[in-house]
């Protein structure tokens, strides 16, 4: 590997004299510095950032951890958080915990599991002394991650950390619900049924309330009958449509995607065609909302823009800049997409 000293010897100058040109100090001559530069090209010498670190105290370098890369919502948010910082000149080193390759949802509601495993990622990130620290959880719960003395910025996307001085980024559940369910009662529906994912993840109850605040200012009663818990997943969408069929519904609520993918085929086996009979609004705006038959009405989640606005935050603190981010109680939320298809009908005027 070309060092700065093989450098300087090529160049027949010193090693001060190497370091202050690609350091941008301007004490060498005009020759000087082109032979250098010519040198520098011609042999290949890339500069040691963890030497140059442990001079300046930073490496240009931000560390992401992933609690599992194999999630849908991960890989645009990393694109949204690289695509930022890549502007101030910032390299990233991603961690994947693979939470659900090795414990599948064995760790849902066992935080401890995750912690030890979190511990050695984090010293292995400090070790290689990233200047900051961006976690990526993979669905939304109150969570302790990062730690009071861990030295250096942070940022928490998806979950809400409860460490002051992190801030967290996260998706506006309760208003993208409210903005859905405004939209079909705007079209006409009164009788509209939900379905959620599990009814204790903190989607769920958001997106709930969100719903059931559209529902009450609009003076339609909320009944418990009309709401269903499913597991995220087209067989539980089929078995809560299943439970809703009978009750008067023109209108659902489905808070994931591929449960609507469910509701879709209970319908085309029962005879109801949806986007008339019945109308769907979904969520999540996965690939296969575009491919149903009518197309699904749905909120596109913010993936790139979380991960913008974390790298936006940690960027701030980092190059002690001004951000303009909206943050309030140490939280940033983004309002997901409406993407309008053809699986609502306007009975309004019915």
């Amino acid at each position: 590997m070309v060092t700065i000293k093989d450098i300087a010897k090529e160049c027949n100058v010193s090693i001060a004299t190497v370091s202050n040109v690609l350091n941008g100090k301007n004490k060498a001559g005009e020759d000087t510095r082109n032979k250098i530069i010519d040198a520098v090209e011609r042999l290949g010498y890339k500069p040691n950032k963890v030497a140059k670190g442990l001079r300046s105290r930073k490496t240009g370098t931000i560390g992401i951890i992933v609690e599992d890369l194999s999630q849908f919502t991960v890989p645009n948010i990393v694109e949204g958080i690289t695509r930022h910082i890549e502007q101030y000149g910032y390299k990233t080193v991603l961690t994947n915990m693979r939470l659900y390759s090795r414990w599948a949802d064995k760790w849902f509601n066992n935080e401890d599991m995750i912690d030890e495993l979190l511990n050695q990622t984090l010293e292995e990130l400090k070790s290689v002394m990233v200047d900051g620290i961006i976690y990526i959880a993979v669905h939304a719960r109150e969570v302790k991650k990062i730690p009071s003395d861990l030295g250096i910025p942070a940022v928490m996307i998806y979950a809400f950390e409860q460490n002051p001085d992190v801030v967290s980024v996260v998706i506006d559940d309760e208003l993208s619900a409210y903005e859905e369910v405004d939209y079909l009662i705007k079209r006409g529906h009164k009788d509209i049924g939900i379905i959620g994912g599990r009814e204790d993840n903190m989607h769920t109850r958001l997106r709930l309330k969100g719903a059931l605040k559209a529902l009450q200012e609009n003076g339609i009663e909320q009944r418990a009958d009309r709401v269903c818990y499913a597991l995220w997943g087209k067989k539980e969408g089929y078995e809560a449509a299943k439970l809703l069929a009978g009750k008067g519904i023109t209108a659902m609520f489905v808070m994931a995607d591929r449960m609507a993918g469910g509701v879709y085929e209970y319908a085309k086996e029962n005879g109801i065609e949806i986007g008339k009979d019945l109308s769907i609004v979904g969520y999540d705006d996965q690939i296969l909302a575009d491919y149903m038959l009518p197309g699904l009405t749905t909120m596109a989640l913010p993936l790139h823009k979380l991960g913008d606005a974390a790298a936006k935050i940690l960027i701030s603190k980092l190059e002690n800049i001004e951000c303009d981010i909206k943050i309030q109680d140490n939280i940033c939320r983004i309002p997901c997409a409406f993407k309008e298809r053809g699986s609502v009908a306007d009975i309004s005027k019915k």
